[in-house]
């Protein structure tokens, strides 16, 4: 049976998810390595600018807040979605909570942002942090995360109709 035009289109995006999270995977071994490379004294070790508060933090920051993990979550739920659409049955429950679990990762690398822009306005007592990409993280993310939620709740729904119909004599 010939493919139709959205499977193709399904099966072009799964190619260009699976590259993402190869190179997002990649990137998450990588970095924690390069950062240590330059051995944990140096890394640690601060500025005139900056006092023994914030070295807690940016360990935090550089091993706890791993929003690459978020992303290849979110990447990895994408996949989930985009084989199903290539069987050819998209309408599954499946799919409902590959996007909820989607949405949720997108919500807190927003949280996460949130948090971290809030500290640099405290911190640094100026409006500059509203400038950085982590201000922009914050909607973007959020928007993500609720378009995640509404297409969770249409997917849900059309499997629920499905069955409906396939029960239907």
């Amino acid at each position: 049976m010939e493919k139709t035009a959205v499977q193709k289109l399904a099966g072009a995006l799964k190619v260009l998810v699976t590259i993402t999270l190869v190179c997002n995977l990649v990137a998450l071994l990588l970095v924690p390595g390069m950062s240590l490379m330059k051995g944990p004294e140096e890394l640690l070790a601060l500025t005139p600018y900056e006092n023994p508060l914030e070295v807690p933090l940016r360990v935090g920051i550089a091993f706890v807040l791993r929003w690459g993990i978020c992303t290849a979550v979110i990447l990895w739920q994408g996949r989930r979605v985009l084989g199903t659409i290539l069987t050819g049955a998209p309408f599954r429950a499946e799919n409902g909570v590959s996007l909820r679990r989607a949405a949720v990762c997108c919500f807190l690398i927003a949280a996460a942002a949130l948090a971290r822009v809030v500290w640099g306005l405290f911190y640094y007592g100026s409006v500059a942090p509203l400038l950085t990409y982590n201000a922009l993280f914050v909607p973007i993310f959020i928007l993500g995360g609720l378009l995640c939620l509404v297409m969770s709740a249409l997917f849900r729904q059309a499997a629920e109709l499905k069955a409906e119909n396939d029960l239907t004599i």
